[in-house]
């Protein structure tokens, strides 16, 4: 059996290990009495920790939540992936500063053993840039921003906040039905989507029923409405699929049309669909509507369609691809006209 100060911490685990533990379960676990786990149970509580108890044959123990955060207990496997998980860096402002605190922490209790191994994965590997596709730098998003709206979501309230959107670019193309313009925004908030180290939020306009995609990188929150909506999902649930394809029409700095000389079956063999529009012209010909954060970017994507294609405009690049292509020119020993 255990002594008391060891079996208190190994109950303080089992307890954060999944939300209920019948009473029983418990003293067979740590091969003590019932009549000793509600001991137990009670010196928890007089330290300061919140464990509820539900009684009836159904009963069970679970660790609630208190003022104030108990000590984690993790197994060596957890300690030291929760320690690479620190060091790791992330997309989102905010956090570095704090998972620093939080590793400074653990590697303090970590046994020696344990800090070593941690300590040499560290010294021992490079971390390559993530964003290699693109020469703009990626958005950072406040994580108190996305804690808001994560809230919101959870708690079914309507969500408002003031939007930034990019200014239109000089196309003139029309936005989509979905396009999400600056101003003052209240929402149904209903998904958080990830994507190509950019946040967006898929919400539903609680008057028109519109659903609309915007960059949680361009939301700034206001006050919480306390408002709670009765869910109306979106049709399909395919949140994902949602995005991308609004960030095709919407969601980048730049928007093209490309006339591709091509079947529309043929371009959409070679793009993911959710990433690109794809609108038929003829039998020989298609549009496709596709972006980028950059001008440079989209020259590189619509250049490995392998397919002729012919772009119009913005000016700014078409003169890109007039200058790129007298550069592969150059690059193969062939006179530029």
């Amino acid at each position: 059996m255990l002594e008391t100060s060891a079996r208190l911490l190994a109950l303080l685990s089992l307890l954060q290990s999944r939300p209920d533990w019948p009473g029983p379960e418990l003293a067979e676990r740590l091969g003590v009495s019932t009549r000793t786990i509600r001991n137990d149970i009670d010196r928890l509580r007089e330290l300061g920790y919140p464990v509820d108890a539900a009684r009836g044959p159904a009963g069970a123990y679970r660790l609630g939540a208190g003022a104030k955060l108990p000590p984690l207990l993790l197994d060596d496997e957890e300690a030291v992936a929760v320690a690479i998980g620190l060091r790791a860096g992330t997309g989102i402002s905010g956090i570095r500063e704090s998972s620093g605190r939080a590793l400074a922490k653990l590697e303090q209790v970590l046994p020696h053993r344990l800090r070593r191994q941690v300590t040499a994965i560290h010294e021992s590997t490079s971390k390559a840039p993530e964003n290699n596709g693109e020469n703009v730098e990626d958005p950072e998003v406040d994580a108190a921003v996305l804690t808001q709206i994560a809230s919101a979501i959870r708690d079914r309230e309507w969500f408002r906040f003031d939007y930034e959107a990019e200014p239109e670019t000089a196309n003139g193309d029309p936005p989509s039905a979905t396009s999400a313009p600056s101003g003052r925004v209240l929402v149904e908030p209903y998904r958080l989507v990830s994507w190509r180290r950019r946040w967006y939020l898929v919400g539903r306009d609680p008057q028109s029923g519109a659903w609309s995609t915007y960059r949680a990188d361009w939301i700034a929150p206001r006050a919480p409405t306390r408002r709670v909506f009765a869910p109306t999902p979106l049709p399909g649930l395919d949140y994902t699929g949602f995005v991308l394809r609004d960030v095709a029409f919407t969601g980048w700095k730049e928007h093209v049309r490309i006339t591709v000389f091509a079947p529309a079956e043929e371009v959409l063999s070679r793009i993911n669909a959710t990433v690109g529009v794809v609108e038929s012209v003829d039998e020989n010909r298609c549009v496709l509507v596709t972006g980028g954060d950059s001008l440079e970017i989209i020259a590189v994507y619509i250049g490995m369609l392998g397919l002729d294609f012919e772009v119009t405009r913005p000016p700014a690049l078409v003169d890109h691809l007039a200058a790129l292509g007298h550069r592969y020119l150059r690059a193969v020993g062939k006179d530029v006209p």
